[in-house]
């Protein structure tokens, strides 16, 4: 276990639905060997809001942390426990737009970051290396916890957001107090996914093979292209979600950031095998490539109509989660589950605090 005493010397960087259903929740009652839990005590209920009701964040705010100067949005009382929402890609702060005014009006301070390269969130130097591999991204937010002197959260996440908390919920469990994961286990094998898919799933991942081209990439760079890309894929993985022009055109200002193309062209091509990492972040890569388990407490969610959804209703990755756990699939939901099913993801939060 890697303690937080040694971490910025190590890694190298500063410090500073109502609408769904839920199935199959089940508070696990196994726990790893040696690790304590709580007994469970009954958790409030979220009232419901409809999606789309709220369009903005109470507070942006600008911190400088790691190598970044992220942006993020905040909301709750400055001393309620801490939950960290993370976004995936094609998306932003926004997803969680519903959900932080659902989690503050229970008392937690919630906290969403723009990820490297998007949003207001920018690089400190022009010299460091545009690195989306797995472990740069999550070591963001470990920095970002210790500038704002957040010893633990809850992290809650989608897409590269739910890889991001599962990875801090692996290597450092000790800052982490509950874990809500859509999708499950998205650590990344790099060697795993050299190997070829069925057709169907691999025809899914269309966009991450067109950007292992040139093509891709000059899309990518191009701003009419990137905007209706993006639409693209919010039209193919959230095919119930009846968003209008204006939700998707307010995080579409996040694709603006000047390192947005060369951030998520790294991404998709690191973890194809096709572009290299840093060697300062090995030691993470190593670690993670032993798909490490996960013994926090946890919730995940499956979006039913997500088209990533894995068959088997979260069987192919339980055995990851050691903790207690329950497991839930939102009938009907697609891709980005928090802002198509806010309700739910926020219950779920407040349902994990309380295992």
């Amino acid at each position: 276990m890697i303690n937080r005493r040694t971490f910025n010397k190590a890694a190298g960087v500063g410090t500073g639905a109502a609408a769904a259903s839920l199935a199959g929740f089940r508070p696990d009652a196994e726990a790893s060997p040696g690790r304590l839990h709580r007994q469970p005590t009954p958790a409030p209920t979220v009232p419901a809001v409809t999606p789309g009701t709220h369009t903005s964040f109470a507070r942006l705010k600008q911190v400088k942390a790691g190598v970044l100067d992220v942006g993020y949005a905040e909301d709750g009382p400055r001393h309620g426990p801490v939950v960290i929402c993370l976004h995936g890609w094609p998306y932003d702060i926004h997803s969680y737009v519903d959900v932080a005014p659902l989690l503050a009006a229970q008392g937690y301070r919630v906290i969403v970051p723009y990820l490297r390269g998007h949003g207001t969130t920018r690089f400190l130097s022009d010299r460091t290396f545009r690195n989306a591999q797995q472990s740069a991204v999550a070591l963001d937010i470990v920095a970002l916890m210790d500038t704002l002197e957040i010893d633990t959260a809850l992290l809650a996440g989608f897409d590269w957001g739910s890889r991001t908390a599962d990875i801090i919920a692996a290597l450092w469990p000790e800052r982490v107090k509950g874990l809500v994961s859509v999708s499950g286990y998205l650590i990344t094998d790099v060697e795993a996914q050299k190997k070829p898919l069925p057709p169907k799933a691999e025809h899914t991942w269309w966009y991450q093979y067109y950007f292992a081209t040139e093509r891709g990439r000059l899309a990518m760079e191009d701003r009419t292209d990137r905007h209706d890309l993006a639409r693209l894929v919010w039209d193919t993985v959230s095919p119930t979600w009846h968003f209008d022009d204006a939700t998707f055109e307010r995080t579409a200002t996040a694709f603006e950031n000047p390192d947005y193309a060369a951030i998520v062209i790294h991404n998709y091509r690191w973890r194809l095998g096709l572009a290299d990492g840093e060697r300062r972040y090995d030691r993470y890569e190593k670690r993670l490539a032993t798909r490490p388990v996960i013994e926090v407490p946890t919730i995940t969610l499956d979006p039913e109509r997500d088209p990533f959804t894995a068959p088997g209703d979260g069987a192919s990755y339980r055995d990851r989660f050691t903790g207690a756990y329950a497991h839930r699939t939102l009938t009907g939901i697609g891709h980005n589950l928090p802002q198509e099913a806010p309700t739910a993801f926020a219950q779920a939060v407040v349902d994990v605090d309380h295992f």
